[in-house]
């Protein structure tokens, strides 16, 4: 059974534009982080966005299948030209990822499952504006991380709210309890590393755990002012009763790009 993993990328046209909509005081814990931290991550992650549709790069993809012991047993590799489209139709604001194969590992001749993931690049969703009242917020310890001191900040979705994260089995979406960690800076409030995990929530479907990481690196175009943070790695490592899987993916060479239409109705 192949199972596919991915994050919902669906938002209401109005809470893309409104960018800085606050959440309500009982959607956070008591104890928030420092100053107004939750909602300057949130309007970075509303501008970002823009940015991440703007940019296309290269991405490798590890797909690994574990034995009980935790080594592994089959193992895929491939590479693609990676970009995410942000478009706005019928009223609402998608994103999209376009993956283009330029390497792919020849197919396992015992057709032995793998497990596909994607989205994981756009975790950061968590904290946009349009998730705010899915999850609570708790601060954490500050935390030196590359000469850094990062801003840890807990989230936990909250049962019965909307989840950008789902699981799909034989064309069915599950979506996903998860919980985890942020690492932010909070000077910029960008965000420099993402833990998720899924307990034994969802062992009714055949998913014993979910563990995610998302790593983030500065990024700095041609005649720009400032860097941006564009995800480096994300770890997708899940459970079956059954099964162990683990994939990787890869981001390197980030570019920017441009994209122009014109649209012209014909004479009569």
């Amino acid at each position: 059974m192949t199972r596919a993993l991915h994050f919902r990328r669906i938002f209401g046209a109005s809470a893309v534009a409104l960018g800085l909509w606050l959440a309500p005081v009982a959607a956070f814990a008591a104890d928030t982080p420092p100053a107004d931290l939750l909602t300057r991550v949130q309007t970075q992650v509303s501008d970002y966005l823009e940015q991440f549709s703007e940019v296309k790069c290269s991405e490798k993809v590890k797909q690994e299948k574990l034995n009980h012991d935790g080594k592994v047993e089959l193992q895929r590799d491939s590479s693609f030209d990676y970009l995410v489209i942000l478009t706005n139709s019928g009223g609402e604001v998608s994103l999209d990822e376009s993956r283009i194969a330029i390497g792919e590992a020849k197919a396992d001749k015992k057709n032995r499952p793998l497990l596909v993931t994607n989205g994981f690049s756009t975790l950061f969703l968590i904290f946009h504006p349009y998730y705010q009242e899915s999850f609570q917020f708790t601060p954490g310890d500050i935390e030196a991380v590359n000469g850094r001191n990062l801003q840890k900040i807990a989230f936990q979705h909250i049962r019965g709210t909307r989840s950008p994260a789902a699981l799909s089995v034989r064309g069915r979406e599950f979506p996903l309890e998860i919980s985890g960690t942020a690492w932010i800076d909070p000077q910029s409030a960008t965000i420099s590393k993402i833990a998720v995990t899924v307990g034994n929530t969802m062992e009714d479907v055949g998913l014993k755990t979910l563990d995610s990481q998302i790593q983030y690196m500065p990024i700095t175009f041609r005649n720009a002012k400032t860097a941006y943070w564009f995800p480096s790695q994300a770890t997708v490592e899940v459970e079956t009763p059954r099964q162990h899987w683990r994939n990787t993916h890869t981001f390197t060479d980030y570019k920017q790009f441009n994209v122009t239409t014109e649209e012209q109705v014909a004479s009569k």
